[in-house]
């Protein structure tokens, strides 16, 4: 883009003139590279702050993988069943949504169910 206005002339008759204006375009581009720096690229002690979760909803930290296990394998069957029930009454597009929302729950119900087959393998 063209400046309508040119940059003033440097003051020849005094000796410094040149000096400080050097110095304020480094200052300037020492100004615009933080704020740069601040918006595009964050520092470290924000994007690496630890992650706290929740304690709202928290699950005591001893239980066992074989309880997490069956308590995530009956929330999905019961999550299953909820969408099956509501996808009866639906119809066209939604209807088919709903059923594969069901069906990538029976996925997961399965592969929980396969893990907790891992852990405690049926004799």
């Amino acid at each position: 883009m063209d400046k309508l206005i040119p940059d003033p002339p440097v003051n020849t008759t005094d000796p410094d003139a040149e000096e400080t204006q050097s110095e304020a375009f480094l200052r300037d581009r020492e100004a615009i590279k933080r704020a740069l720096d601040y918006y595009l690229d964050p520092p470290s002690q924000y994007t690496e702050k630890p992650r706290r979760p929740s304690t709202m909803y928290m699950i005591a930290p001893n239980m066992d993988t074989e309880s997490l296990l069956v308590q995530a394998c009956e929330s999905l069957a019961s999550a299953s069943v909820m969408t099956s029930d509501f996808a009866v009454n639906l119809i066209g597009p939604q209807r088919n949504t709903v059923l594969a929302i069901q069906q990538i729950i029976m996925l997961a119900e399965l592969a929980v169910n396969r893990a907790l087959d891992n852990v405690d393998p049926q004799t």
